[in-house]
């Protein structure tokens, strides 16, 4: 990658007589730092038939996953039950098992007579994720999965201990569409959109690891229960481009159980690159999750370049609804902000990020800037300490609640994204097949 070194950068500004959430452009103001373009390493970035980066919001045409208990409403898990010729009310012995003692063994299942049992858990909890491998930080408090789904496509997930909660990053698409040249996850492109049992077969088989003791062990003054409590939608994928099944799956995460697994709305966060449309649909589901937008630059400039689908919605058109999202649901939005040296970590950035959220009012945003996860073979590299203090510095000055985010998982390739199926794990995966 080459670096273009610029003495003076074009600053987009507001105006004061500009609408609101509209800022008008036009302002410069001069620096002094070096301005690197966003440009892809080692990969080559698909581009359209015009020659702008490939952006795939339909799912490939692949074979569908089995139909599992957790594709299914409560009525329709009855239903299929019977379709298998048991009684309808096995849908429920089978719903507890799975939702909350986490497990499709039917030698588990005692409470079932056992001249069925096989054949209730083969029509109903069919096998989604194979474990390909397992990998896990020195102090065992961040583990991440290698899973294989059925038609062989791969996909990860990164389970975190922190004081008080557990956390998992889940995917929600094989591969990624969006196309963004400093993820790894979008450099193969979208495989296919997962199955809403897939994306919840991730947090049951993690609940069952924490429930052997595989996280390692809580302190004595942590009082959380044992079992994931936080939900991200920051693994692989757009989630918002898989709209139905995410939503399907955070309908599932938050039901009682034994229909659902019984978690808070709260503790789930659901993030998009800046699906205009799909953000606002969120905003009217009247699911209290919280919305996480990756803005990763505050102009439409640098911004096109390194979000792809702000070719489509404006910088000021993800904010806007964004603040809808916080209008409707009074959840605080998350903004996403990804520090890369010298690309989009300059102070009249910050000052810029800063201006577009003051002017859609106060309180309705928390930013959380995080230093750049490498990927293998980058030369892009996170921003160093004094200028992400000084980035985080400004945005508090100006009133915006910022808080630079923990990079758990680096050493593990379980960051931020650094989820990709490389070769090696395609050659674990073939040598399990």
């Amino acid at each position: 990658m080459t670096e273009t070194p610029r003495t003076r950068e074009t600053r987009p500004a507001a105006s004061a007589s500009a609408p609101q959430g509209r800022p008008a452009q036009g302002k410069v103001r001069e620096t002094r730092t070096a301005q690197v373009r966003p440009k892809t390493e080692g990969w080559t970035q698909q581009k359209d038939a015009e020659g702008r980066p490939l952006l795939q919001f339909a799912s490939p045409k692949r074979g569908k996953p089995p139909v599992h208990l957790a594709d299914l409403t409560p009525t329709e898990r009855i239903e299929k039950v019977k379709e298998l010729g048991l009684p309808g009310f096995r849908a429920k012995q089978l719903s507890t098992h799975y939702f909350r003692h986490y497990t499709s063994d039917p030698e588990q299942m005692t409470d079932l007579p056992a001249d069925t049992r096989e054949q209730l858990v083969a029509g109903m909890l069919p096998p989604l994720l194979t474990e390909v491998r397992r990998l896990e930080t020195d102090r065992g408090d961040t583990i991440k999965f290698l899973w294989r789904l059925h038609d062989g496509a791969l996909v990860e997930s990164v389970l975190m201990r922190y004081p008080g909660r557990i956390t998992l990053c889940v995917s929600s698409q094989a591969g990624c569409g969006m196309n963004c040249p400093f993820c790894a996850t979008g450099q193969a492109g979208l495989t296919r959109n997962m199955s809403t049992a897939e994306i919840i077969e991730q947090i049951v088989r993690a609940n069952r690891l924490i429930a052997e003791g595989g996280l390692g062990g809580k302190k004595a003054d942590d009082h959380s229960m044992e079992r994931v409590s936080n939900i991200v939608f920051m693994g692989m994928g757009e989630p918002l481009a898989n709209y139905k099944r995410v939503m399907d799956a955070v309908r599932s995460m938050v039901a009682a159980q034994p229909d659902g697994l019984g978690m808070s709305a709260r503790g789930i966060t659901v993030s998009t690159v800046g699906l205009v449309p799909a953000i606002k649909k969120l905003a009217d589901e009247n699911i209290p999750v919280t919305f996480a937008l990756s803005l990763h630059a505050p102009d439409d400039h640098l911004r096109d370049e390194l979000i792809p689908v702000n070719s489509r919605w404006k910088v000021d058109e993800a904010l806007d609804a964004a603040y809808e999202y916080y209008a409707k649901t009074g959840r605080r939005v998350s903004i996403e902000y990804a520090l890369i040296k010298d690309m989009n970590d300059h102070a009249w950035r910050a000052d810029l990020l800063a201006e577009k959220l003051n002017q859609r009012g106060r309180g309705w945003v928390h930013v959380n800037p995080i230093p750049l996860n490498p990927t293998p073979g980058s030369i892009w590299t996170s921003s160093e300490i004094p200028v992400q203090n000084e980035f985080v510095r400004r945005l508090n000055d100006a009133g915006i609640p910022t808080t630079l985010r923990d990079t758990r998982g680096k050493e593990i390739d379980g960051a931020c994204g650094q989820l990709v199926a490389t070769t090696e794990d395609e050659a674990a995966s073939a040598a399990m097949a």
